[in-house]
């Protein structure tokens, strides 16, 4: 299956895992980047300007070329950056076979509620999809990395830059 087909958010969301078997893990290795965020005075998020269904492979190549940039620019702690979304959404795929007899193995639309194939994490309009924490000469290159993973995401988005307030810096345990 294609990520298009996974695209629109029809209906409830397939999400309890203690009734799904086999549902596979996420695909996303880290969520967060970089250097602790108390040290930047720019954050540049990356809005979704759509409500869309974004699927985990998605959501790690955004993140790995975003951070790619990043790193190549300022090293392991002159930035932070974060994915927000979590995929908590479980696809399911009720896979045909498309050859010659096929017809014999397999019974079509009948019972056909799927198997799990991969997660997708639920955005909407106006939602942050990244934030990267930088310091003001930065703001620039934290746009083209967000541009760059951008490019990655099934939805169009826009890069908004704020300044940080002392009270909005988020304190890690």
């Amino acid at each position: 299956m294609r990520g298009r087909n996974y695209r629109s958010t029809v209906g409830q969301p397939y999400t309890r895992q203690k009734y799904i078997h086999g549902s596979p893990a996420p695909k996303i290795s880290k969520f967060n980047m970089g250097g602790p965020p108390s040290n930047f005075s720019r954050i540049v998020n990356l809005v979704s300007q759509e409500r869309v269904q974004i699927r985990h492979n998605a959501l790690e190549s955004c993140r790995v070329a975003a951070n790619k940039v990043l790193l190549d620019k300022y090293g392991d702690t002159g930035y932070r950056l974060t994915l927000t979304p979590y995929p908590h959404v479980i696809l399911r795929e009720n896979k045909m076979i498309a050859t010659a007899g096929a017809d014999r193995l397999q019974e079509g639309m009948r019972r056909s509620f799927g198997k799990p194939t991969g997660r997708a994490a639920r955005v909407n309009h106006g939602q942050t999809i990244l934030i990267a924490y930088v310091n003001s000469e930065g703001i620039d290159t934290a746009k083209q990395a967000l541009e760059v993973g951008a490019s990655k995401l099934p939805v169009r988005t826009r890069v908004i830059v704020e300044p940080i307030a002392a009270a909005a810096v988020p304190v890690e345990a």
